[in-house]
C-alpha cells in the first residue's frame, strides 16, 4: 500500500479527539483566530449545513461562484479553491474551507458516502472490496484505481474527492512528516497554518519539484533531497497525472492558457496536459505556464509514471517486454522515461508488436525530447559551457538542440566529449530517424522540401529522411532544411541502429557477421560506429573472393541481398559530406585542417584528401585509400558526380547504371563516354578527377585490381602506383611479344584490362605523371590554352617536339614509341579515324591499325581528318626507324649492315632524325633485300607534294633540296610502290598486265616500261602519261645527279656532250703539271749516297 493516503491514521486520532469534524479539527489554533468558524461548529453537525450560510464566505460565494452552486457543499469548495489568482478571498473564509477540508477527508461518513456511491466498482476492484472499512484506506484505494473507474457517479465523487486532496500538500498523508526539513531548506514556505493562503501550498508542492529538477541536473548550490521526500514528490505528481487541476500550481499557473488553447479538451487521463505540452512553445504562451509545463515534463523524464496517459498506455507493454524487472538497476534509473523509450523502441525496431496506442504516446514523448533539451538531465549538465557558448538564446523549437548538433559536426568550434555523448544518447532516445517529425525543427524547415521532393512517401515514414538526403545539394533543397538535415544525420551516421531502415534489414546479418547485441545493447568490442563498417567490408565482398576462402575451409557467408542495398544506400549519403563518415572525420581531423580548410563546397573535403592522399598521415591515408577503392568498385556511392553525370549515364551507361553493384563498369563507360556532347564540365571534371586519384594505387581501379593482382604479385612486388604497374605490366607483354614467347607470363583477363588501362591514360596526359611532371614546363610555353583531354595536349607536344627539353622530348619519344607499336594506344589516331578503322580494317589486329589505314589512305571514301592523321603520323614514322616497328623487323638484318655508323653514334634515348631511313633508301634500288623495300616503300606520303618538287626540279635553287628530289626520282625507278601518284594512276594496269609479278627491285615499273613500248597494250590514259613524264625526269636526273664514284663519273664524262672540252681541259691540267716538274725541280729534298748505303 503506497504510503500516500488520502485519510491517516493520524487524521483519524484527531478526529476522535475532536468529538467529530469541525474547522478546529485538524488546526487548534483556528477556532480561536476565527470563531465564526468555531461558532458554526454546532451547525455543521447537522444534516442539513451548507458552506453558503457561513458569514464569514458569504460575501465572497456571491462575487464568485454561481447560485445554483450554493446548495452544494462540494460545489461551492470547487468553486472558491479555483479562484482566479488575483482574486482574493478573505482570510476567514481560506481557513474555513481548509478545516471544512481536513474534517471531511477524516470523517467517517466521507468513507460510508463513498461505499454508497462506488458499491458496483469496489465489487469490481479486488483490491479495494479487500480493504478494511473504518480505516480510510478504502478511499485511498478507488484514488489509485480510479482510471479503472467505469461508473460515472463513482468516478465524479472520487475526482472531486481527489481534487480537495491536491489542493494542499498537508492534507496528504506523510507528505509533511518527510518533507518538513527540506521545505525548510528550500525554503520553499512555511508549514504553519495560516502564514500562507491555500494557493501557496500549491508552490510549496512546485517548489520542491524546482528542487528536485535542479539537483537531477547538478547546478551549483543544489539542495540534495532526502530519498523519501523524493518518492513522497513524485508520488503527489504521479497522482495528479490524470488530471491538471490536481497540479494546482500548473492549474493556476495556465488557466488563461488552458482556455486559449485547450478549451475544447476535457479534463481527465492527462488531455489537458498533453494539449499544453504541444502548445508550450507557441509565442502567446505565458512564461510562467511555460515554466510550470517544463517542470512536469522533467519530472516525467525521471518518472515515466507522472504521465498518467503514457503509463496507462503502455502499461501492458512494459510488463510483455520487462521493461520494469531489470533487478540490477537501481529504481530510480529504471523508471526514467529514456529507458521505457529505450526499452520499447528496441521491441519495436526487432520486430515485435506494440500497441499503436502505446506507440502514439512514446511518440509525442519523444518529440517533447527533440523539442526541449532542457527536459534531458545530461545535456544541460554535460553541455553547460556549448550551450552558454554558442547556443544561448535558442530554447524554443528544438533550436538549441540542433545548435548543439552544429557544435558536434565541428561547425562552430570543439564541443566537449561528454556533451558529444549526452547529445548522442538523446538521439537515440528520441530516435528522430524512424519519423522525422519527431524532430519538430527539422520538420519545419524541410516541410516544402518534403511537399515536392518527397510528396510521394507516406508522412511519417523513415525513408523521407534518406529522401531528403538524395536531394541534399539540388536546387529543390533549402538551406535551412539542409543544415537541420546535416545536424541531425552527423550523429544518426555514428551510430547504425539510429537508421531504422538500415537497422531492420542488416539485424540479422550485423548479428550473425558483426556479433552486434540487442538494439539499446552496447557491446565494447564492436561498438555503433564500427558496425556499419563491418557491414559494408561484407557487403562488397565479391562471390569470388568468398568462394576462395570456403575453399580454404573456412566459411565466408555474405551479406544478403536487401542488407546489402541498404549499405550502399547510406554510403551514397555519407559520400555527400566527409563529416557524415564517423572513421573518416576522426582519422582525418588534422589533414582536413591542413590541406582542406578553404575547401568548403559539397564534395570537395574528399576530393581534396584524395588529391593529397601521399601528403595524408598514415591512419588517414588508409582510411581515404580504403574509401576510394570502395568508389572504385561502386562509383554510385559518389552520389554528386552521379547527379552531375545523368545525361552521359541515360544516354551512354543506363545497362551498367541498373546494377546493384557495378564493380567499375559504370566509372569505366563513363571515362569511355567523356568526350560526348551530353557530358558537360561537371561530370568531365570529376570522371576526370578519378581517373588522376586512381593513378596513385592500382587497388584504386576495382576492375584492374581484380584482373591483375595474381599477376602484380608475381611480375611487379613493391610496386605500388598505378602507372608504374601498367608500364611493368606492359613493358612485360611487350617483351614477350617481342622476343615470340612460347606463353605470356601476364594472364589473358589481365591482359585485357590493361589494354583498357592504357588507352585511358593515353587520353589525358595527366594521368602519366612522370610524363606531365617532365613537360609540365613545355606545356605552359607552348601549349598553354589547350585542354588535356582527347590527348590534345599529348598532340600539341608531338607536333612541337623539336621545342621540347631534353627530358620531356625523350618522354615523347618513348611514348610514340610505344604507340607505333601498338596504335591501338595512340588516342587521337583511334578516335579520328574511328568510322575509317570500322570500315578498312575491321578484320585487322590492333596492332595492324596504323598499316591498313595507310594502305587505305588514299581511297576516295578515305575521311580528309584521318588521312591527315595518317600522314602526320608516316611523317612521325619518317623521323626513326625504331617509330616504324614493321620497317624495324623487316630491316632488322640490314639496319646494321648498312647503317652501323649512324646507330654507332646515336644513344638509346636520342632520335636519328631520319638518318637510318635514308640511309636505307639509297641502298634500296640495289642492294636491299626482299622484304625491307617493301615496307619501306609504304614510307611515302599521298605523293602530291613530291610531284610537284619533281616537275618544277629545274627551278630548285638549293642544293639539298635538289639532291633529295633526285634521290626520290632514283628511289622510284626502283619500285612503283615509292611514287605514291604513278601507282594511284597505273593501280589498274599494275593489276591487268603485271600481277605475276612480284614488287621490288623495280620489277613492276620495267614491267609497265614494257607494256609502254608494245603497241599491242593499251594502258590508261593517266598511266600513260605519268610513266612518260617519269622517262623524261629520270632522263633529267641522270643528267645532273652526282656521280656516287669514279666509274659513274668517267660514264658522265663520255656520254657528255661536251665530252672533248672535258677532256682537252683534263689534259691540259695534266701536261702543265708535266712541264712545272721539269723547270722547277723536284720538291722533296736529294737524298746522298751515303745516307742510302746505310
Amino acid at each position: 500500500r503506497p504510503c500516500l493516503k488520502i485519510i491517516s491514521t493520524q487524521a483519524l486520532l484527531i478526529l476522535s479527539r475532536s468529538g467529530g469534524p469541525g474547522p478546529a479539527a485538524g488546526n487548534p489554533g483556528a477556532a480561536e483566530r476565527n470563531p465564526g468558524a468555531g461558532a458554526s461548529l454546532v451547525r455543521r453537525r447537522s444534516a442539513g449545513w451548507k458552506l453558503a450560510e457561513e458569514a464569514v464566505c458569504r460575501d465572497d460565494l456571491t462575487r464568485l461562484c454561481p447560485k445554483h452552486s450554493w446548495n452544494n457543499n462540494l460545489a461551492v469548495l470547487e468553486c472558491l479553491q479555483d479562484k482566479k489568482e488575483e482574486t482574493e478571498i478573505a482570510t476567514e473564509c481560506n481557513h474555513l474551507l481548509w478545516n471544512y477540508k481536513l474534517n471531511l477527508t477524516t470523517d467517517p461518513k466521507f468513507e460510508s458516502v463513498a461505499v454508497e456511491v462506488c458499491k458496483t466498482t469496489i465489487s469490481e476492484i479486488k483490491e479495494c472490496a479487500a480493504e478494511e472499512l473504518g480505516k480510510g484506506y478504502l478511499v485511498s484505494c478507488l484514488v489509485d484505481h480510479r482510471s479503472n473507474i467505469s461508473d460515472y457517479q463513482c468516478n465524479q465523487y472520487i475526482t472531486k474527492m481527489t481534487t480537495i486532496v491536491f489542493s494542499d500538500y498537508r492534507l496528504i498523508c506523510g507528505f509533511m512528516d518527510k518533507c518538513r526539513d527540506d521545505i525548510n531548506a528550500l525554503r520553499c514556505g512555511s508549514v504553519s497554518t495560516g502564514e500562507k493562503d491555500i494557493h501557496s501550498q500549491g508552490e510549496v508542492i512546485a517548489c520542491l519539484e524546482k528542487g528536485l529538477v535542479r539537483e537531477a541536473e547538478e547546478q551549483l548550490g543544489a539542495h540534495v533531497i532526502k530519498d523519501n521526500c523524493k518518492k513522497a514528490i513524485m508520488r503527489v505528481a504521479e497522482l495528479s497525472s490524470d488530471d491538471f487541476h490536481l497540479d494546482r500550481f500548473l492549474y493556476f499557473a495556465c488557466r488563461e492558457d488552458r482556455e486559449r488553447f485547450c478549451e475544447n479538451t476535457l479534463a481527465g487521463e492527462g488531455r489537458v496536459y498533453k494539449c499544453l505540452f504541444n502548445h508550450k512553445f507557441e509565442e502567446v504562451m505565458s512564461e510562467r505556464c511555460r515554466e510550470a509545463l517544463t517542470t512536469r515534463q522533467k519530472l516525467i523524464a525521471q518518472d515515466y509514471k507522472v504521465s498518467y496517459s503514457l503509463a496507462k498506455a503502455c502499461k501492458s507493454d512494459l510488463r510483455k517486454y520487462r521493461c520494469s524487472v531489470d533487478t540490477n538497476m537501481p529504481r530510480a534509473r529504471e523508471a526514467r522515461l529514456s529507458y521505457l523509450l529505450l526499452c520499447l523502441e528496441s521491441a519495436v525496431h526487432r520486430g515485435r508488436v506494440v500497441s499503436g496506442e502505446c506507440q502514439g504516446e512514446m511518440m509525442d514523448y519523444r518529440r517533447m525530447l527533440m523539442e526541449d533539451f532542457s527536459l534531458s538531465p545530461e545535456i544541460v549538465l554535460q553541455c553547460r559551457s556549448e550551450i552558454e557558448g554558442h547556443c544561448s538564446g535558442l530554447h524554443r523549437k528544438g533550436r538549441t538542440l540542433h545548435c548543439l548538433m552544429r557544435v558536434g559536426r565541428g561547425d562552430m568550434g570543439t564541443i566537449d566529449p561528454n556533451c558529444q555523448r549526452a547529445l548522442q544518447t538523446l538521439i537515440q532516445e528520441a530516435d528522430p530517424g524512424a519519423d522525422y517529425r519527431i524532430d519538430r525543427a527539422l520538420n519545419e524547415a524541410c516541410e516544402s522540401v518534403i511537399q515536392t521532393a518527397c510528396k510521394h512517401i507516406r508522412n511519417g515514414d523513415p525513408m523521407i529522411l534518406s529522401c531528403l538526403m538524395e536531394h541534399l545539394y539540388t536546387e529543390k533543397m533549402v538551406e535551412d532544411c539542409e543544415h537541420r538535415l546535416l545536424e541531425l544525420q552527423y550523429f544518426i551516421a555514428r551510430d547504425w541502429k539510429l537508421d531504422p531502415v538500415l537497422y531492420k534489414k542488416c539485424q540479422g546479418d550485423a548479428s550473425r557477421l558483426c556479433h552486434t547485441h540487442g538494439w539499446n545493447e552496447t557491446n565494447e568490442v564492436m561498438p555503433p560506429g564500427a558496425v556499419f563498417s563491418c557491414l559494408y567490408r561484407h557487403a562488397y565482398r565479391s562471390v569470388e573472393q568468398g568462394r576462395r576462402v570456403r575453399e580454404g575451409g573456412r566459411a565466408v557467408r555474405l551479406l544478403s541481398r536487401d542488407c546489402k542495398l541498404e549499405v550502399q544506400r547510406i554510403l551514397h549519403q555519407r559520400a555527400l559530406d566527409v563529416k557524415l563518415d564517423p572513421e573518416l572525420q576522426r582519422r582525418c581531423m588534422t589533414d582536413l585542417g591542413k590541406w582542406c580548410s578553404e575547401k568548403t563546397e559539397a564534395g570537395q573535403e574528399l576530393e581534396c584528401l584524395q588529391d593529397h592522399l601521399e601528403d595524408l598521415v598514415s591512419d588517414c591515408r588508409e582510411v581515404v585509400g580504403n574509401l576510394t577503392e570502395l568508389e572504385s568498385e561502386d562509383i554510385q556511392i559518389e552520389a554528386l558526380l552521379m547527379r552531375a553525370c545523368e545525361p552521359v549515364i541515360q544516354s551512354y551507361c543506363h545497362e551498367v547504371a541498373d546494377n546493384q553493384i557495378d564493380t567499375g563498369d559504370l566509372m569505366e563507360c563513363l571515362v569511355q563516354n567523356k568526350h560526348q556532347k551530353e557530358m558537360n564540365e561537371k561530370c568531365a571534371v570529376g570522371v576526370t578527377h578519378f581517373q588522376l586519384v586512381q593513378i596513385k594505387d592500382f587497388r584504386f581501379s576495382y576492375k584492374f585490381k581484380t584482373a591483375c593482382k595474381e599477376d602484380v604479385l608475381k611480375l611487379c612486388p613493391n610496386i605500388k602506383k598505378k602507372v608504374d604497374v601498367v608500364i611493368c605490366l606492359s613493358t612485360t607483354v611487350r617483351n614477350d611479344t617481342l622476343q615470340d614467347a612460347k606463353e605470356q607470363r601476364v594472364s589473358v583477363k589481365c591482359r585485357k584490362q590493361l589494354r583498357v588501362e592504357e588507352v585511358e591514360m593515353s587520353e589525358d596526359i595527366r594521368l602519366d605523371p612522370e610524363l606531365y611532371d617532365s613537360c609540365k614546363q613545355d606545356i605552359a610555353q607552348l601549349c598553354p590554352n589547350v585542354a588535356y583531354g582527347n590527348a590534345q595536349v599529348i598532340e600539341c607536344l608531338k607536333e612541337n617536339k623539336r621545342q621540347l627539353n631534353s627530358r620531356c622530348h625523350q618522354r615523347i619519344f618513348k611514348l610514340q614509341e610505344v604507340e607505333m607499336v601498338d596504335p591501338e594506344l595512340d588516342y587521337q589516331l583511334m578516335r579520328v579515324c574511328k568510322h575509317m578503322i570500322r570500315r578498312f580494317c575491321r578484320e585487322s589486329e590492333g596492332k595492324n591499325v596504323l598499316q591498313c589505314l595507310k594502305q587505305n589512305k588514299n581511297s576516295e571514301l578515305m575521311d580528309p581528318k584521318c588521312k591527315q592523321m595518317i600522314t602526320k603520323r608516316q611523317i612521325t614514322q619518317n623521323t626513326d626507324y625504331r617509330l616504324n616497328p614493321v620497317l624495324r623487323k623487316a630491316c632488322k638484318a640490314d639496319i646494321p649492315k648498312f647503317c652501323q655508323s649512324i646507330l654507332s653514334k646515336a644513344t638509346a634515348d636520342t632520335e636519328l632524325e631520319g638518318q637510318v631511313i635514308s640511309c636505307l633508301k639509297l641502298k634500296y634500288a640495289d642492294q636491299i633485300s626482299r622484304l625491307c623495300p617493301e615496307e619501306a616503300a609504304a614510307q611515302e606520303q599521298t605523293g602530291q607534294v613530291e610531284e610537284c618538287l619533281k616537275v618544277n626540279l629545274l627551278k630548285i635553287k638549293q642544293e639539298g633540296c635538289k639532291k633529295e628530289v633526285l634521290n626520290m626520282l632514283k628511289e622510284s625507278k626502283a619500285d612503283i610502290f615509292v611514287d605514291p601518284v604513278l601507282h594511284t594512276a597505273c593501280a589498274l594496269d599494275i593489276k591487268h598486265h603485271c600481277a605475276a609479278i612480284p614488287p621490288g627491285r623495280g620489277r613492276q615499273m620495267s614491267c609497265l616500261m614494257e607494256a609502254l613500248q608494245d603497241k599491242r597494250v593499251r594502258l590508261q590514259p593517266e598511266c600513260k602519261k605519268r610513266l612518260q613524264d617519269r622517262i623524261d625526269m629520270w632522263s633529267y636526273a641522270a643528267k645532273v645527279a652526282p656521280a656516287e664514284g669514279f666509274s659513274d663519273l668517267a660514264m658522265q664524262v663520255m656520254t657528255s656532250p661536251s665530252k672533248n672540252y672535258i677532256l682537252t681541259v683534263i689534259g691540259a691540267g695534266v701536261a702543265l703539271l708535266f712541264l712545272m716538274g721539269l723547270f722547277c725541280g723536284r720538291f722533296t729534298k736529294r737524298v746522298t749516297q751515303e745516307l742510302k748505303d746505310r
